[in-house]
């Protein structure tokens, strides 16, 4: 289509529009409007302010409205000859005037008559206005609640509307909420129980990436392998671990919840769980004092007592020897999943202060091989990138510590173009780093050029406050260790220095010079704090912990002693089993001539237990 303007100043005349090469099932573009032009008209649902000044009529029209004017009318047949400019424009005459002679849209002559002139350009650069002109208007929400949903927009999962209803109370603390679930039932606290369904739709994707618990749950619901346990859990509260909790209950056990990280929970999933009867007390952003409580809440409540625990950390543990030590009297076992938690039952069993038996998931093979590595070397730059929008090439890093998680997190910025140091203590693992490309270095010698530190050791004062002192301008400092012990966070806590918050997790620490630092999640765990993590590898991990907690809770009596254990090498191989239908893997049968001579079962194991894979 092509338009031919025929000047005012020229042709006394009515200006006139000559449309050539145009077909019948083309005269709805007359309009002038474009799908986009039209949306901008409409408030988007959820976004705005339903008591909020309506946009402009998207037409110039002359001072006297009268019937079938506003944008309704634009849109309808007998308006079709009346091109409309795009929404939100002044209708002062002289700002018509001047836009005709900058070669606007539309001129409209004294008796009403509007000529059309090209402006295919122009109306993408007004849309473009219109967007900003619409957010500038006020809100209801407020600027501070407004900033929020759209600094959390990166970590939740639920959708920005969701984000945006339910911003009003934020600052409401759930512990003092009154809340009951669609059964009535109020013995839960989460931020938002509304948020249910959101977080049902996070759980059955979830269900689609873990076969082998999905598989676990048909295979053993009918024999009710945990009837009469008493679970009570302390663990990353995400979508993977509400498929894991509702296995466990599939199996016949009952199950109260708290979360391990004060970051990590996803309150829609925690919703979800409340919804279907799970008691789930954690909400993301708890302070300390709420992390407790809520652990106290899962333990001590009347009528009902814990049988089996299921950590990560150490802290539901803890929590007990420290506050209900008789609890111990019926407890059978304690299963616990991470490096820092496992520490802390060996000093226990060397002190001969660990009066049950528990079971070493994290040092099993399918969890350390799988979720520590391939778990960290994805979620490492989901990580970095939500938070930072960094761009990896060239970026010179340093990791402290080259065990599994560290191996992922190199692996991961190695493939991405970034020069990675690595520190470490063990000569084992110092020695494979190198072997793997990567130069070893102590922290003091490369902390003044690095542009992000890593620390994934499971020590603490890995990063101390003369490191941070060194380091240069908007140098990023993270943890993808459990504990936030690594980074000595504390020492930042001083008059001197300012905190900024800059996004959600996300912190400028400044010094007096102007110098500052990025710090994600406060030090805390960056993958479950800031981003997500790759479900089927987490199914390894939830499987592996069920496996334990059923041998565990069905052992009899006198095979496991008040120490640390690792799950047995034919529970690692049937973990492993379970996985590799998903990717149509055929596994190769021993021969009976073939296992004769290596002397194995042909149904395995077929490592011995000091093998290292």
């Amino acid at each position: 289509m092509s338009v031919q303007v025929v000047s005012a100043a020229a042709t006394p005349k009515v200006p006139e529009v000559e449309l050539k090469d145009l077909s019948p099932s083309e005269a709805e573009p007359q309009l002038g409007l474009s799908t986009a032009a039209v949306g901008a008209m409409v408030p988007p649902a959820g976004g705005g302010d339903p008591e909020a000044p309506a946009p402009a009529p998207a037409a110039e029209r002359p001072p006297a409205p009268g019937p079938g004017s506003g944008p309704t009318a634009a849109l309808s047949p007998a308006a079709g000859k009346v091109p409309q400019a795009s929404a939100m424009k002044r209708s002062d005459p002289h700002h018509q005037h001047q836009r005709h002679r900058d070669g606007g849209e539309a001129l409209v002559s004294p008796d009403g008559t509007v000529t059309e002139a090209p402006r295919t350009v122009k109306k993408q650069i007004q849309f473009a206005d219109q967007k900003q002109e619409f957010n500038k208007r006020p809100t209801k929400i407020g600027r501070r609640s407004l900033s929020r949903s759209i600094s959390q927009s990166s970590t939740d999962s639920y959708s920005s509307a969701a984000s945006y209803t339910d911003s009003s109370d934020d600052e409401t603390s759930p512990r003092d909420k009154q809340q009951k679930n669609s059964k009535g039932s109020s013995d839960f606290c989460v931020k938002n129980i509304k948020q249910a369904e959101f977080g049902r739709r996070e759980i059955e994707i979830a269900e689609q990436e873990m076969p082998a618990l999905m598989a676990l749950r048909k295979r053993a619901q009918g024999e009710k392998p945990l009837a009469g346990a008493k679970i009570v859990g302390c663990t990353h509260i995400t979508a993977q671990t509400a498929v894991l909790m509702e296995t466990l209950g599939a199996l016949g056990a009952q199950c109260r919840w708290a979360a391990c990280n004060i970051y990590s929970t996803l309150n829609e999933v925690a919703a979800a769980l409340a919804e279907s009867g799970f008691p789930v007390f954690a909400w993301k952003g708890e302070s300390e004092d709420d992390f407790w409580w809520c652990i106290d809440r899962c333990v001590n409540v009347e009528g009902w007592q814990p049988n089996m625990i299921l950590d990560d950390g150490g802290d539901l543990t803890h929590w007990i020897y420290k506050k209900y030590p008789n609890m111990f009297k019926k407890i059978k076992g304690i299963v616990e999943e991470s490096v820092t938690g496992v520490h802390r039952l060996y000093q226990l069993s060397k002190a001969g202060k660990l009066c049950v038996p528990a079971m070493n998931v994290n040092d099993s093979v399918t969890k350390q091989k799988f979720d520590n590595l391939y778990c960290c070397r994805e979620s490492i730059l989901d990580g970095l990138k939500r938070t930072t929008d960094m761009m990896f090439g060239g970026k010179q890093v340093v990791v402290c510590g080259y065990g599994e998680v560290g191996k992922g997190c190199c692996a991961a910025l190695k493939a991405m173009g970034s020069i990675v140091y690595v520190t470490e203590i063990d000569p084992i693992c110092a020695l494979q780093a190198c072997m793997d490309g990567f130069r070893l270095v102590k922290l003091n010698e490369v902390i003044r050029q690095v542009d992000i530190v890593i620390t994934c050791t499971g020590n603490k004062n890995v990063v101390t406050r003369e490191h941070l002192d060194r380091m240069k301008n908007s140098c990023i400092v993270c943890n993808m260790g459990h504990s936030n012990t690594e980074i000595d966070v504390a020492s930042l806590r001083t008059p001197e220095l300012t905190w900024e918050r800059v996004r959600s997790q996300v912190d400028h620490v400044i010094w007096p010079d102007g110098k500052r630092i990025v710090l994600l999640a406060e030090g805390r765990l960056l993958n479950l704090s800031c981003s997500t993590v790759p479900t089927f590898v987490l199914s390894i991990t939830a499987t592996t912990q069920a496996l334990a907690l059923i041998e565990l809770y069905n052992a009899p009596e006198g095979r496991y002693k008040q120490d640390v254990y690792l799950l047995p090498k034919k529970m690692d191989e049937y973990v492993a089993s379970l996985h590799l239908p998903t990717f149509d893997a055929h596994l190769t049968e021993l021969t009976d001539e073939q296992a004769k001579y290596l002397g194995l079962n042909k149904n395995g194991p077929f490592k011995p237990n000091y093998y290292r894979y």
